[in-house]
């Protein structure tokens, strides 16, 4: 998939008579979603750019992705693929240039690139022709605005001298660096008009830029100049630009499971648009009964005509049906309405399916052999597909894995239908945990104990990012829904993965959790779906067999008694991000976070096997 500037343009038209535009570099089409999405930062060469908002996107009806339960939960119309790099499958995603603030290492300068006079297509200086440099520094806010770093604010306000009185005064900044230290102190910035130079020491701190009255300015770069939002109370932070806090995508997912994988709902995708104005215009049966006939969807036989609006009414009445829940809802998305459809199919299973359709989920053959302690089912997912979209993303602060976080900017400038997403497929293992053994376990003083410590820290971040933020939802109202059963069932998922990709031959990096918790619901599924060489290996369907998931539980449990870290992992009171973990480490049960829900936090191996002082604290520890 190609990057373009959306400004600079090559002489020459395509088939469409539109302009082109001179390709910057490419990035793979799920990375769009997941890594260089809207808004995000992006190094090419010795240029930076952001990547531009849906409304310069153009996208193609043939790269339309369907997944119906998904769609009506964010509430789009449709979902597309990011577009490639060449017709008729796109011209690829536009790039602005951000940050504007460029420096020469030879004169000094310190200006926007346009004032450089560089010639089209180089990043050189126009005086000196050196090559140019961008800002290393940006400024950002958990609203998700983004600007240039205020230099000309940062030297004048630490100096405590604003513009001359006389408004002649000519500024002209420079950036140089002293060489003395490799910390920020040896950056220092001079302005022509004699103000005292002015380091950039400090300029991290998290009330750097309030402390001197430099408020957020509401810029949005990748939907254009003109896109400010003014009146941001968030204060602004300070940035490098290629660090990993300047972009968060918030990404929701769903695994397309009956009617909507079967293979009549498949071939009414395309179709489905043209029906539904249809009956919108109240027009009778035998008048659709005759449009159907004529489609594509008819030529094999397979369905007659009234299945087919058969399936048409009962996509209209998904549509018709109650939004699911509101995202001010602080809950963990495992809990929600779409799960609980997707833990029903799970639990229950498929039986034998057609070739062509997109869910198979069989129970597990025994063998003989009853399930390991702890678990009820063990259903093999023989064929899976999950689209995922890109709905928001955030800036400074990680997105919460609760739902309850208000903070998503805007992926365009003016209303759109659609999201980006990509569909993956792939094959997992689903394990339902025993119900009655896992009440009993929830009412131990240890587990308890020891979910609510991390329910206690994750409560208070909530509250403070509520009031920072400026929620009108009162703070006692607001708790997090953190309980041993989900402390529980996350830990697990975890040192499964680590186990089955030492079993199997996966990189941990190609298994994901999804995960399936509420007071009706406790299950995990882990699986690959990953559009790369290695989710393609096959051999996880087989670690649901009962035979294979004694040894592999056994000794995944086993593996977790001891860590390298003990027995300051084991004891300790707070780790990980924001203090939300307990004992879990790298050394133990983190994943790469591509793998994980909630990006490795609200884990606790002694929920598992218990601790040295109180082994009953442990889910397992009969069954070891």
């Amino acid at each position: 998939m190609a990057l373009r500037n959306g400004r600079t343009r090559q002489a020459g038209q395509n088939g469409d008579g539109d302009v082109t535009r001179k390709p910057l570099g490419a990035v793979r089409r799920a990375q769009a979603i997941t890594t260089y999405g809207v808004g995000a930062i992006l190094a090419i060469e010795d240029q930076s750019y952001i990547v531009s908002g849906l409304d310069s996107w153009r996208v193609w009806p043939s790269d339309m992705i369907y997944e119906p339960r998904l769609q009506h939960w964010l509430r789009v119309a449709k979902f597309q693929l990011p577009p490639a790099d060449e017709p008729p499958s796109g011209d690829g995603i536009r790039v602005r240039l951000f940050p504007e603030m460029y420096s020469c290492a030879s004169c000094m300068k310190l200006q926007e690139f346009r004032r450089f006079g560089s010639p089209p297509g180089k990043s050189v200086c126009g005086a000196c022709e050196k090559p140019l440099t961008p800002s290393r520094f940006v400024v950002a806010c958990e609203n998700g605005h983004l600007d240039d770093f205020p230099y000309f604010e940062w030297v004048h306000k630490k100096s405590d001298q604003t513009r001359g009185e006389s408004g002649q005064t000519k500024h002209e900044l420079t950036l140089e660096s002293t060489g003395q230290t490799a910390s920020l102190r040896s950056v220092v910035i001079k302005c022509s008009c004699g103000v005292r130079p002015a380091s950039l020491e400090g300029a991290f701190g998290g009330g750097a830029m309030s402390a001197l009255g430099i408020k957020c300015t509401g810029q949005r770069p990748w939907l254009g100049r003109d896109a400010k939002q003014p009146g941001c109370t968030a204060a602004p932070r300070t940035l490098q630009r290629g660090a990993s806090a300047a972009w968060f995508p918030i990404n929701r997912s769903a695994l397309s499971i009956p009617p909507w994988s079967e293979t009549l709902q498949q071939r009414l995708n395309p179709h489905y648009a043209m029906f539904g104005v249809l009956l919108d215009n109240d027009l009778p049966d035998t008048v659709i009964l005759e449009t159907i006939k004529k489609t594509d969807i008819m030529d094999d036989g397979r369905f007659t005509a009234e299945e087919v609006l058969s399936a048409v009414r009962r996509r209209r009445e998904l549509e018709a049906s109650a939004l699911p829940d509101s995202d001010e809802t602080v809950m963990f998305e495992s809990a929600n309405e779409l799960r609980e459809e997707e833990y029903n199919q799970l639990y229950d299973g498929t039986g034998g399916v057609g070739r062509d359709e997109n869910f198979e989920c069989v129970q597990a053959p025994g063998d003989g052999r009853a399930l390991p302690y702890g678990l009820k089912r063990s259903m093999l997912v023989k064929r899976l597909r999950e689209v995922r979209a890109l709905q928001s993303f955030t800036r400074v602060a990680m997105p919460d894995p609760t739902g309850g976080d208000t903070r998503k900017a805007s992926l365009a400038k003016g209303p759109v239908d659609w999201l980006p997403a990509v569909e993956v497929s792939g094959e997992g293992v689903f394990l339902a945990i025993d119900e009655q053994l896992l009440r009993e376990w929830e009412q131990r003083p240890g587990p308890m104990r020891r979910a609510h410590q991390i329910w206690g820290n994750h409560t208070a971040i909530l509250r403070e990012r509520a009031e920072r933020t400026g929620s009108t939802k009162p703070p006692g109202d607001i708790t997090s829904p953190v309980t041993p059963r989900y402390v529980l069932l996350h830990t697990l998922a975890h040192v499964l993965i680590n186990e089955w990709s030492l079993d199997c031959g996966y990189p941990a990096a190609a298994l994901r959790e999804r995960l399936y918790i509420s007071d009706k619901m406790a299950g995990v599924l882990i699986y690959t779906a990953t559009s790369d060489s290695a989710g393609s290996l096959g051999g996880v369907v087989a670690q649901g067999e009962h035979r294979k998931l004694h040894e592999t539980l056994e000794s995944a449990l086993a593996r977790t008694e001891w860590c390298s870290q003990d027995p300051p992992c084991m004891e300790s009171e707070a780790s990980g991000i924001d203090s939300l973990n307990l004992a879990a480490c790298y050394a133990c049960v983190l994943l790469p976070e591509t793998s994980c829900e909630t990006n490795n936090v609200f884990l606790d191996r002694a929920m598992l096997i218990g601790t040295p002082e109180d082994q009953s604290t442990g889910f397992f520890y009969k069954g070891m």
